[in-house]
């Protein structure tokens, strides 16, 4: 029994250095999709030469490439300073570099990021200095011995093998046929959305950017997608019960709608907590299939996003954004009457007690974003 908890403590221990990480991640990916998207619509390019004459344009693709291709880094320095502090960070950068040198990318600095991070605490633990060297040891020692060791692990040990991974993984994507593409599309559609920005979903957003590291951006749009049928498809639901005359919503949901709707356009999920913590089971159901559906017509219609985040204010950036907001709709249409016939009619005007206590004590400030 106690090395079922340790176990579930390490894990628990991993999962939230990598959320904390993603955290840092997400504002900088998304500054950077945009500035690369922007810079991409209005004909900017690479610049090569700062000799060369250039516009605002070229600065901002070049700025949002130069951001993009630091991911590795950023994830790794985030996981490494989130176990080990301040010692963490110049280890989890120098793996982030070496993985890009080595094309091992961004599951190379997630991978290695752990290794940096751990490895500079046991340092920590073991390595012993005379008192008047105590104050170097976290600014020189620990850093330096850390991130020797760390080249030699990633140059001689991980760094080749994750390269081919990630190459094996690049050559699946793009080999996938038609009704392969639906399956991934399908799949990835239902893993991101089904604990509404949990764990499950920071996992597959973290193995979904190792694609667009690449330039592979449809799986991302999927996800994106996943992200939002909920609250859109709660929204759709909440008219049926004018036409169908079924209030499937009481007083105090309707008013939760009335913040979950606008948060679902700018792709936060958590706005529909209250009403997805009510009925549990019939809401995970419904967007496991609302969310697979549209997932895989997103897919199919070759969708994608540079942009991890925003919502529809991403759309802009996008490749087929049409077809992308059609398999939305789509999605969250699905999910609107799978919803609306699973749950129970209630009285519109009688809240239990039980509930306005457990709503009373959700905290949406708690919550990341999904």
């Amino acid at each position: 029994m106690s090395e079922d908890k340790q176990s579930g403590n390490l894990f628990n221990n991993l999962k939230q250095h990598a959320l904390t990480a993603i955290s840092y991640l997400i504002p900088i990916v998304v500054s950077g999709g945009f500035l690369l998207a922007i810079g991409s619509l209005t004909g900017g390019s690479d610049i090569e030469n700062i000799q060369d004459n250039y516009n605002y344009f070229d600065v901002m693709y070049t700025m949002g490439g130069l951001i993009l291709g630091m991911l590795p880094v950023v994830i790794a320095t985030g996981i490494s300073f989130s176990i080990a502090d301040k010692p963490g960070i110049a280890p989890g950068f120098v793996v982030g570099l070496i993985s890009i040198n080595m094309d091992a990318g961004f599951i190379g600095g997630f991978i290695g990021g752990f290794i940096a991070g751990y490895l500079t605490n046991l340092l920590k633990r073991y390595i012993k200095v005379p008192q008047w060297a105590e104050g170097l040891k976290p600014m020189l020692i620990l850093p330096l011995l850390s991130s020797m060791i760390l080249g030699f692990i990633m140059y001689y040990i991980l760094g080749v093998p994750i390269a081919a991974l990630i190459d094996v993984l690049n050559e699946f994507l793009l080999s996938l046929d038609t009704s392969q593409t639906l399956l991934f599309g399908l799949v990835v559609g239902v893993l991101s959305a089904i604990d509404y920005g949990g764990p499950i979903n920071k996992v597959v957003f973290a193995f979904l950017l190792s694609f667009q590291t690449e330039g592979i951006n449809e799986p991302m749009a999927v996800l994106m997608l996943a992200s939002m049928v909920t609250p859109f498809g709660m929204a759709f639901a909440y008219f049926y019960q004018k036409v169908f005359n079924k209030n499937i919503y009481n007083r105090m949901e309707v008013e939760t709608l009335k913040t979950a709707f606008p948060m679902g356009v700018c792709m936060i999920t958590e706005g529909c907590y209250p009403i997805i913590f009510n009925d549990l089971w019939r809401s995970i159901l419904s967007t496991g299939v609302g969310a697979g559906i549209g997932g895989a017509l997103s897919m199919f219609w070759e969708a994608g996003s540079p942009v991890p985040h925003g919502g529809l204010f991403a759309m802009v950036t996008m490749t087929n954004p049409f077809q992308w907001l059609l398999a939305l709709i789509i999605g969250s249409f699905i999910f609107s009457v799978l919803f609306f016939i699973l749950k129970k009619p209630v009285d519109y005007n009688e809240v239990k007690e039980l509930q306005i206590e457990d709503e009373k004590e959700i905290d949406l400030a708690d919550f990341k974003m999904s």
